[in-house]
């Protein structure tokens, strides 16, 4: 087995670290001031747009996408220690490297399954990253960690489709850069296959009847850079028929589609995130004294720096396997293994970013550190892209059929 990166891979690796110690890490305050700033705090500062402008200058753009007619031509193993990097400082390189989600996820989605002129009204500029989009499943009133229960409607009328119902936490929703919602709702509710009823559709931001109605808090941060997550609702909203996503039936297996390379990219980036906690323990064990000793000194500060570099080592190798797997026998073939990381690396991280927030004490609660919005993020993914019990209940059920 060789575990050294290739030389297209490293060659990107040496930039992209470059372009982090040059651009992203001194404008993480910056950007911060720049919103507090601003009469509307959902537009990107002006330190975003510089950001995104050097980026594409120096070629570091779309990485995400394998296919080199529209992307970067990467392979997810490629990919993975670049989404790393940009999991450092995951609010802001993601976003300049126009490699942020929901954008990623969506403009694979449109990759593989929007007709010529859906490509090209909305993904073209997506990938140009002239506009942000935002996905709408998750709804309020069901539990949609089984996406069957979702209960917006759909329904044809003559040339268009008409929409109601309502979503939350919708990403990216708040910019008033997000230009196109991808809407999964039920076309045929009463439809005897229950993955066989609902279907995705494309919604312009100002299409009449398209509410969004507040910005939701996570751990009470609203995530401006980012765009926020939305509470929206939809009544009465008409869009052409040709805004529909492939064909009535398929948006549950077209979601499907679209969470598996997401759950992966989620993951490579929180190696990154504790790959920063553990630089921020380090630096903060070695420059405090408590009791006489210096805290790298204590024998329970060494065992939290041990396990972490210990379990992010073997996060690391989990995620390059499933990477390759995904490249070598496609997402299906990977199925078990992009949900067993969904469910071991934010766990894990989670618990390496608490240590840490001891580790630094109040300090480690308050925003003069990213500690706080590291754990919200990786809290979250606990929950994203479905929670870590359906994962683990769908593994569990692939175990036990080898002893049937």
């Amino acid at each position: 087995m060789d575990f050294a990166y290739d030389a297209r891979t490293e060659e990107l690796r040496t930039a992209l670290l470059a372009f982090m110690e040059e651009y992203v890490y001194p404008a993480e305050a910056l950007a911060h001031e720049q919103l507090a700033a601003q009469d509307d705090p959902w537009v990107h500062p002006p330190i975003v747009r510089e950001l995104r402008a050097e980026a594409r200058k120096r070629g570091l753009w779309n990485f995400f996408l394998p296919d080199a007619e529209y992307g970067a031509g990467l392979t997810n193993l490629q990919y993975a220690p670049l989404a790393e990097i940009t999991g450092r400082s995951p609010h802001l390189a993601p976003l300049a490297l126009n490699c942020n989600a929901p954008d990623t996820g969506n403009m694979e989605l449109l990759l593989q399954f929007a007709t010529a002129d859906q490509k090209a009204r909305w993904l073209d500029p997506l990938l140009a990253g002239e506009i942000h989009s935002a996905f709408a499943m998750t709804e309020p009133a069901v539990a949609s960690s089984d996406a069957t229960n979702i209960e917006t409607h759909i329904r044809r009328e003559g040339g268009e489709y008409v929409i109601d119902g309502r979503k939350w936490f919708i990403s990216g929703a708040m910019n008033p850069d997000c230009a196109v919602f991808i809407v999964m709702g039920k076309t045929d509710p009463q439809g005897a296959d229950p993955r066989r009823q609902q279907s995705m559709i494309l919604v312009p931001r100002d299409a009449p009847g398209l509410t969004i109605e507040r910005a939701m808090h996570v751990f009470g941060f609203e995530d401006h850079l980012h765009g926020g997550h939305a509470e929206v609702v939809f009544e009465g909203v008409r869009v052409p028929a040709a805004n529909l996503v492939g064909e009535e039936g398929a948006g549950f297996a077209i979601a499907q589609a679209r969470l598996g390379p997401g759950r992966i990219h989620h993951c490579m980036r929180l190696i990154g995130m504790a790959e920063r906690t553990i630089e921020l323990m380090c630096r903060r064990a070695l420059d405090r004294t408590a009791f006489g000793r210096t805290l790298a000194e204590q024998g329970v500060v060494q065992n939290w720096i041990a396990d972490a570099r210990v379990a992010v080592e073997q996060l690391r190798l989990l995620v390059l396997k499933t990477a390759w797997l995904m490249d070598t026998v496609g997402n299906r073939g990977a199925h078990t293994e992009i949900q067993a990381i969904k469910v071991a690396v934010p766990r894990t991280v989670v618990g390496i970013i608490d240590r840490a927030i001891q580790l630094h004490g109040a300090a480690g609660v308050s925003q003069d550190l990213p500690l706080t919005e590291l754990y919200a993020g990786a809290r979250t993914l606990q929950l994203a892209d479905g929670p870590d019990e359906v994962h683990q209940r769908s593994l569990a059920r692939r175990e036990l059929k080898k002893y049937l």
